[in-house]
């Protein structure tokens, strides 16, 4: 019982904060102006991609907390969590892809950092981190693109 409420903690931190921070800071018309590199996805795939993303990442925090409250990869899971939810604010609402990018930047990195800390111990939840990982570069390449085309 206890595992499950830790679950649900961590998964509503994560998927609930996800929301809360999508709807306080939504796209607009600034985004639609911004020229786009061909490769920019329809904006109606960000809401599911990031909600299952969200799942996975709350479902392997709780499995961090569980195994280690203070471990080295749970202080990783919470700093990709802040950095996480620090992009939209900087993106969407300041309009500033360029900083975006020392935020993104660094997030991929505490991914790729967590997905190594936890490889020997918990293979599960990193496994889940790998498809974070992947649509993260991919967001790298594409707020970098989007930077480059309207600078």
């Amino acid at each position: 019982m206890r595992n499950l409420r830790l679950l649900v903690l961590f998964v509503a931190l994560s998927l609930g904060g996800g929301i809360l921070i999508g709807l306080s800071n939504a796209p607009g018309e600034w985004y639609e102006s911004l020229a786009k590199p061909p490769f920019n996805p329809p904006n109606w795939v960000f809401g599911p991609v990031w909600s299952a993303l969200y799942v996975l990442i709350g479902i392997a925090g709780a499995r961090t907390w569980a195994r280690g409250a203070g471990s080295a990869a749970m202080i990783v899971w919470f700093v990709q969590m802040a950095l996480n939810f620090a992009w939209t604010p900087v993106f969407f609402t300041a309009q500033r892809p360029d900083l975006a990018l020392v935020v993104i930047v660094p997030l991929l990195l505490s991914i790729l950092v967590f997905i190594a800390l936890t490889w020997r111990r918990d293979r599960l939840s990193s496994l889940f981190f790998v498809p974070y990982a992947a649509w993260v570069g991919f967001a790298t390449a594409l707020n970098f693109e989007i930077w480059r085309l309207n600078a």
